[in-house]
């Protein structure tokens, strides 16, 4: 069996940003990162549109732009509920409106998550 290696701390205070930075300019440009959550989600749309909200279990990719968005608004002290609404806006746009593709105008509101994962 394999042990993790065990890091001088000077290297890994050094080693750890440069990591991060290099993930993240490649998860910000090229690749974008999948969002999975369990939450409840609301819709708002024009009047006799609406549909109640409901917990729904998603997994979506979101393109690099949103990955840049949450990174940004992390880097900038974000709390958790701001970096959510961002996620729920990439899922609003990439899910229910296919990429803006459909569902013109219908806004989303994400509460009550149970859970969100973020993978890059």
């Amino acid at each position: 069996m394999l042990e993790a290696p065990h890091w001088n701390p000077k290297v890994k205070k050094r080693w750890q940003p440069q990591v991060r930075a290099k993930v993240r300019k490649k998860v910000a440009s090229t690749d974008g990162l999948v969002v999975s959550t369990r939450a409840r989600f609301g819709f708002t749309a024009e009047s006799g549109t609406t549909d109640d909200a409901r917990t729904r279990d998603i997994t979506q990719a979101l393109p690099p732009e949103w990955a840049d968005r949450l990174f940004t608004a992390r880097e900038q002290g974000a709390n958790e509920r701001q970096l959510q609404q961002i996620a729920a806006d990439g899922l609003a746009q990439m899910y229910f409106r296919a990429n803006n593709s459909r569902a013109h105008g219908l806004g989303m509101e994400l509460t009550d998550v149970e859970r969100i994962d973020i993978q890059l």
